[in-house]
């Protein structure tokens, strides 16, 4: 994806306006670009100024299910510039570049203490909002206010070094990095993943730096294509017998490990049937609620393990952040390279039907607000 020639202004050409532009959800299917007000920051709260946000699969299962009340700003991975800091917020100016979370645990609670923070009441709270509506992200917009706790525990520091392309990613790789470390992955495994999506690809790369080995199933050889700078060089055909590929590169046993990164149900049954015995599928694109059938006894008689993973954990905020930052440095890690479109954001509508309707050449579509020509 090309920058050339689109710098995006600094604080300094451009004044706090009254009101933004923002991609606004109405209802199911329904986003409209519209202005609304800016929202205003209390104590110890910081206004980001958004550069790049990434459209997220969970940001495209609110749209089309009406799961969430309307109006709504979605867009949660997201990094730009601090222009305003509310009284009290500590060790952040105007002027500084940040990348914001918008969920962090309370810290102290049974699932926190346990480790489950995303089923913490204070993580289900969304402290990021473009201040119109429920607090949802508010990414799809030019401005989001940053609440309090926050900015505390969720809000880092990008380097001067680092686009803000590669530092939107911090959070799904959080999502990502937590998932393998759940499985504690052996150099001696082999991990297939399902789907090759970016996803799908941060999840694989993510898994092969454990020294297993991965496999990789997608519909695409143009997304094989991509997954090969990231070390990935066992592409399966989605459309073939992959459970039977699984098997022949594991001496007939099957995989030790399936990770789902699609969100098709059916799948499921396919997972549990390409692993070996006492093997383990992890379901991580699994959001909506519903029934998939899976066979019992695969799970009694077979001791193969049914798991899930979901959003992000505070346990390994500080080692996602270095990943993505070194990773850009030294290049084993540059994830602006799965970004495939950029729409500005009164193209921003165009940009979510594309990221609801992949094609075999898009991968990560971004929303940039303050920019008008990268796609």
């Amino acid at each position: 994806m090309s920058t050339a020639g689109t710098e995006t202004p600094s604080i300094t050409d451009l004044a706090i306006p009254g009101t933004q532009r923002a991609a606004v959800y109405r209802g199911v299917d329904d986003v409209r670009v519209e202005t609304v007000p800016v929202p205003e920051i209390g104590p110890g709260e910081v206004l980001l100024r958004i550069d790049t946000c990434g459209i997220c699969g969970t940001d495209l299962k609110k749209i089309h299910t009406g799961s969430h009340s309307a109006p709504r700003i979605f867009g949660h991975e997201m990094a730009g510039t601090i222009v305003k800091v509310g009284e009290g917020a500590q060790g952040f100016a105007v002027g500084d570049r940040a990348m914001s979370f918008h969920h962090i645990p309370c810290g102290h609670c049974y699932f926190c203490r346990k480790h489950t923070y995303a089923q913490c009441k204070t993580y289900k709270k969304v402290g990021a909002t473009a201040g119109f509506g429920e607090p949802s992200g508010g990414g799809f917009a030019e401005y989001v206010r940053v609440m309090d706790w926050i900015v505390e525990r969720g809000l880092v520091h990008i380097p001067d070094d680092i686009p803000f392309e590669q530092a939107a990613w911090i959070e799904p790789v959080n999502t990502c990095y937590k998932a393998i470390e759940l499985l504690d992955l052996q150099p001696d495994e082999t991990v297939l993943v399902i789907g090759q999506g970016p996803i799908g690809i941060l999840l694989a790369a993510l898994a092969k730096r454990t020294g297993a080995t991965v496999l990789t199933s997608d519909l695409y050889p143009e997304r094989h294509a991509v997954a090969t700078a990231y070390g990935l060089d066992r592409p399966l055909d989605a459309s073939a017998d992959v459970v039977s590929e699984c098997k022949a590169a594991t001496d007939g046993r099957g995989a030790d490990v399936a990770l789902l990164a699609v969100g098709a149900d059916a799948l499921i049954a396919l997972a549990m049937k390409a692993i070996r015995p006492g093997g383990r599928v992890c379901l991580f694109a699994q959001t909506q609620h519903g029934e998939a059938p899976f066979d019992p006894a695969a799970v009694c008689m077979d001791e193969k393990t049914l798991m899930g993973s979901y959003s992000s954990s505070v346990d390994i905020q500080d080692e996602a952040v270095q990943l993505v930052f070194e990773g850009y440095r030294d290049d084993s890690f540059d994830l602006t390279r799965l970004i495939s479109h950029g729409f500005s954001l009164e193209d921003a509508v165009e940009g979510i039907e594309l990221a609801s309707h992949p094609v075999s050449t898009s991968m990560k579509i971004v929303i940039q607000p303050f920019v008008s020509d990268r796609r």
